[in-house]
């Protein structure tokens, strides 16, 4: 079957790969329709690997994924031939103790799409499992379907944050996870979404939804905005996005007295946060990684039309033109939040 391979670092072809097949009585087997393209796959285009995850043979890049159910193993009932389905890329050991307490997204021995050594799905077809297999509304494009994966960490985020109607939140970068942070935090509640980065035209992108403020930290410092805007109390609820070591350092600056800090972000290096800065605040500082048990909920907020993330997408290209398409994600332009690929 033909795949966009990522063979070794700055190295990719479009070419055939044998991949499992196999269809087991609880799995789907997918003809792919659109895949976006994650910052994780162009780290390992253009590094090699993130952390301890090496490529060190070929592997099958992409794990945003939207399509069409072509066949059902034996034992699958809610789903059927012809539904129009995305796929939450992770597959826990359900044995897991991390699984049986529902927070399988943490299972040390989960399976995620295009993480070494697992193949992704950029690939015209693939077999899943269909509990993670999620059906769509017809009221939500596939190109919409394939970035439930990336707004299933905002939604993790806002709802570990514990957001309450009418919260100020801040969030930190504008990238592609900073931005379905802050359209989740709206969704959930937020009355106003503050958001910063360094970048003007990804500011201009998320700045156009409405209940969104956003500052240029060129321009001015971020604590002093929200200081400014919040008669001095501070935000309800942080958001660190960015990974950046200088923007950890300043969170305790940014929240309110008991207020909620969460990072999102995976800096590359060490970082250092003001823990007594938080605690004469007594605010609380939180974690996430990834997500789980939030995929319906992502979908339900795309198909209501709480999150419109039809903006954030870039560009298309056709799968004859995946090598083009990272080439392009690794130019890193300012003014692309989402590129996609259209397999099917």
């Amino acid at each position: 079957m033909k795949a966009l391979v990522l063979e070794a670092k700055h190295k990719l072809s479009l070419r055939d790969i044998a991949l499992p097949q196999t269809l087991g009585p609880h799995d789907v087997k997918i003809a792919i329709h659109t895949v976006g393209i994650c910052g994780s796959d162009v780290h390992y285009y253009t590094h090699g690997g993130i952390g301890p995850f090496i490529v060190k043979e070929p592997m099958v890049l992409g794990h945003e994924a939207s399509g069409t159910v072509s066949a059902l193993g034996s034992s699958v009932k809610h789903l059927k031939v012809g539904d129009r389905v995305c796929m939450e890329p992770g597959i826990p050991d359900p044995n897991s103790r991390a699984s049986k307490l529902g927070i399988y997204n943490v299972d040390p021995a989960v399976v995620f799409w295009a993480t070494p050594p697992v193949h992704g799905c950029l690939t015209p077809e693939v077999v899943h499992p269909a509990a993670y297999t999620f059906k769509i509304p017809n009221t939500v494009s596939f190109a919409e379907a394939a970035m439930v994966e990336p707004l299933a960490v905002g939604v993790q985020a806002a709802h570990k944050a514990g957001i309450k109607p009418g919260d100020v939140a801040v969030v930190m970068g504008a990238g592609p996870i900073g931005m379905m942070v802050a359209l989740a935090a709206l969704a959930s509640g937020c009355s106003r979404v503050i958001i910063s980065d360094v970048a003007q035209p990804k500011l201009d992108i998320i700045g156009n939804y409405a209940g969104v403020e956003t500052v240029n930290i060129r321009e001015k410092k971020l604590a002093d905005y929200v200081s400014e805007t919040t008669d001095g109390w501070g935000a309800d609820v942080v958001f660190e996005s960015s990974g950046s070591p200088k923007a950890i350092a300043d969170i305790a600056n940014l929240v309110c007295p008991n207020g909620t800090c969460v990072m999102v972000g995976m800096p590359v290096e060490k970082s250092e946060i003001d823990i007594v800065g938080l605690q004469v605040k007594e605010a609380t500082l939180k974690t996430i990684f990834r997500y789980a048990n939030v995929y319906d909920r992502a979908i339900n907020l795309i198909a209501s039309g709480k999150i419109d993330l039809k903006p954030l997408i870039s560009e298309t290209f056709k799968f004859e033109d995946s090598v083009k398409a990272f080439e392009r994600a690794a130019e890193a332009r300012p003014t692309d939040v989402k590129l996609q690929i259209r397999v099917g």
